[in-house]
């Protein structure tokens, strides 16, 4: 095996480079080293590379990206048992300490040691995962049997799609209306769906993303760029809207949502773009439930085996793959909303 190792690095917006990060490290106790097969480029990948960060979050090093990675294990510690060289694996980026207050409730998502691929939020920044060879721990790693890397490595995003639906409750036989319809949106469209959703109706600003919404099982797309008044008629009698899955991050979807809502309807907010206004007094008045929806922990292994058994296929989004030494082009290309879905990266 090649000890040398490549990596994807940002070092400031705009200024992605391909790196020989030198050896590899050996696997300690509980532990596996992956050699990368797939990694997709997520929504937080691509704000690093445009603009060196979201929000407060900001580049302080350089930082290898990527969090949603898939890979064939190539060598084991002597106490791992679970796992074989040779096996696909899906790497969940989620690594909680297990320890402290809120893991100990079960909200590992919340973790206060939280060491999650790729993020720029604490200082020294946690590396990614878009490097040729990963140690891991066995406890990441599940295994996807029957499915190809590229399948395996939607099972981080997929994960949160279906921890978003934990958060909204019972969607069985109930209009759910989802904003922005990248791939959290697209994939909250297959995961309302499998969970008994009535009507799904979605909107975005590009023909293409709702096509692939369309072919996601959306019922009723619209473009509120061309038609801004698209959701009029589900405002009636105070809305008619029972879920909504707000998965752009901007403020007019969040307050087009809000005034579809039916009295006590549920908000659900997945994007993540900055912080924003919200329309509080209509919220106030129609008694709107708010509800964050922050990462996943269990739902990685469920997304896995929902893949498995086919109960969801995300085969139409994935749309492009590179070689990891052409990164540069690989996220341009994800930059592009009117031909880009999920874009991933082969190593």
């Amino acid at each position: 095996m090649n000890t040398s190792n490549v990596s994807i690095v940002i070092h400031a917006a705009r200024d992605l480079r391909v790196e020989e990060s030198g050896e590899i490290s050996k696997i300690g106790s509980g532990q596996v080293l992956i050699e990368i097969q797939s990694g997709g480029i997520c929504g937080s990948d691509l704000h690093y590379y445009n603009h060196g960060g979201f929000g407060p979050i900001q580049l302080r090093e350089p930082m290898i990206l990527g969090h949603e990675v898939s890979g064939k294990i190539v060598s084991t510690a002597s106490d791992v048992s679970a796992l074989s060289v040779g096996q696909l694996v899906a790497v969940s980026p989620s690594r909680p300490c297990q320890s402290c207050e809120y893991c100990l409730k079960g909200q590992q998502n919340h973790c206060l040691n939280m060491q999650f691929y790729g993020s720029a939020m604490p200082f020294p920044h946690i590396q990614g995962a878009f490097q040729k060879h990963l140690v891991a721990e066995a406890a990441q790693c599940v295994p996807a049997d029957g499915l190809s890397s590229g399948q395996a490595a939607m099972a981080e995003p997929l994960a949160v799609c279906l921890h978003a639906l934990k958060r909204a409750g019972d969607v069985m036989a109930k209009n759910v209306l989802i904003t922005g319809c990248g791939p959290i949106g697209c994939l909250s469209i297959l995961a309302a769906r499998r969970a008994g959703a009535g009507q799904i109706i979605a909107t975005d600003l590009s023909d293409f993303a709702l096509e692939k919404a369309r072919e996601c099982g959306a019922d009723l797309t619209f473009n509120t760029k061309e038609t801004p008044y698209a959701l009029a008629r589900f405002q009636r009698d105070k809305g008619q809207i029972d879920v909504h899955l707000e998965c752009s991050g901007a403020a007019g979807a969040l307050a087009a949502g809000v005034a579809c809502l039916k009295p006590k309807g549920t908000l659900v907010q997945l994007g993540l773009g900055g912080d924003m206004s919200v329309p509080m007094q209509a919220m106030t008045a129609k008694e709107i439930t708010l509800r964050g929806s922050f990462r996943f922990h269990e739902e990685f292994a469920s997304a896995v085996r929902m893949m498995q058994s086919g109960l969801i296929k995300v085969d139409a989004l994935l749309t492009h793959r590179f070689d990891a030494t052409d990164a540069q082009r690989a996220f341009e290309t994800a930059n592009d909303r009117s031909q880009a879905m999920k874009v991933q990266l082969a190593f």
